[in-house]
């Protein structure tokens, strides 16, 4: 009897995860594999794939190329190489600046009143209801030569008796890195509101029993508890940052260009859907090795125990 309960709860489970079996291996297992069998291939002259096994995209991504001047068989081109470096500090650098800014905000959410912080994270889910190149056009609208920031900097150095030159803030790095910290902001507040939500108010009274300041409870309790939330978020917003190419593309325009952008291009423009493969699949052997590193140090969402 006890042996027929077991396999009929086994068969129910089965049953359950076969949607999202199916759901993994079809959309993404599979394309997985046929972006990997392509990246091995070459791109015909019409722009299709012939199927070969080939490094050569592999190669050419990593900088080693053929046509050289003086004669050479092999030399180092940077231009990827620097593509792929630029995207990965970008990506570290966003989500630094992520985390300064939200993790004051996510606790001072979370300490407030109740009633308020319903109301509060309201207010930071509002500019997701907003298409996502929407909000970056109105950044652009914000930062290029006529725009309000420089018509209000303009106004202040007129009202100073100064002379004032418009700021070329549109199309730079600095441009690229305020949208990225903008767009993906939510997603690194709102796991760091959980965490802190959770954190019982008890401890925080045992701290100051035992006789710690705010700055030595904040380092001891607050920090170590809300670890996980900070974790989830980086992953929130690191994978997609390395990614994205709308951002770069609008805000960048052709002076800041990401792996997302040669991704996009080499399938869109170039019609070199092999080499276009290799890029990707660079770019998530290069994700998953950072936060493997990362999560590994840090933890993945398990409790912290307080030292």
């Amino acid at each position: 009897m006890l042996k027929r309960l077991r396999e009929n709860k086994s068969a129910q489970g089965t049953l359950l995860i076969t949607p999202t079996l199916i759901f993994m291996v079809g959309l993404l297992i599979i394309p997985l594999l046929l972006t990997l069998v392509i990246s091995f291939g070459e791109r015909s002259a019409d722009g299709n794939v012939i199927y070969t096994f080939s490094l050569h995209n592999y190669i050419r991504i990593l900088g080693i190329s053929h046509d050289c001047p003086n004669g050479q068989a092999t030399c180092f081109d940077p231009l990827y190489a620097e593509i792929l470096w630029r995207s990965l500090s970008l990506a570290f650098n966003s989500t630094i600046v992520v985390i300064l800014l939200a993790y004051p905000l996510a606790y001072f959410i979370a300490r407030a009143h109740p009633q308020k912080r319903n109301t509060f994270l309201f207010l930071v889910l509002v500019p997701l209801w907003t298409n996502f190149v929407i909000r970056v056009y109105a950044w652009m609208m914000l930062l290029r030569t006529q725009g309000l920031i420089n018509e209000v900097l303009g106004w202040l150095a007129g009202l100073a008796g100064m002379n004032f030159t418009p700021l070329e803030m549109l199309y730079t790095p600095g441009a690229v890195l305020v949208g990225m910290v903008y767009e993906f902001l939510p997603f690194m507040i709102l796991p760091i509101y959980t965490s802190l939500e959770k954190i019982d108010n008890s401890l925080y009274e045992a701290a100051a029993d035992l006789g710690a300041n705010p700055f030595r409870t904040f380092l001891r309790v607050t920090l170590p508890l809300s670890m996980p939330g900070v974790v989830a978020g980086t992953v929130l917003v690191f994978i997609p940052v390395m990614g994205t190419f709308v951002v770069s593309d609008l805000l960048g325009g052709k002076q800041v260009i990401l792996i997302g952008n040669l991704i996009q291009r080499q399938f869109l423009d170039a019609r070199d859907p092999t080499f276009g493969s290799a890029a990707s699949l660079i770019l998530m052997v290069m994700t998953l090795i950072v936060m493997y590193f990362y999560t590994r140090k840090f933890g993945f969402g398990e409790e912290i125990v307080i030292g």
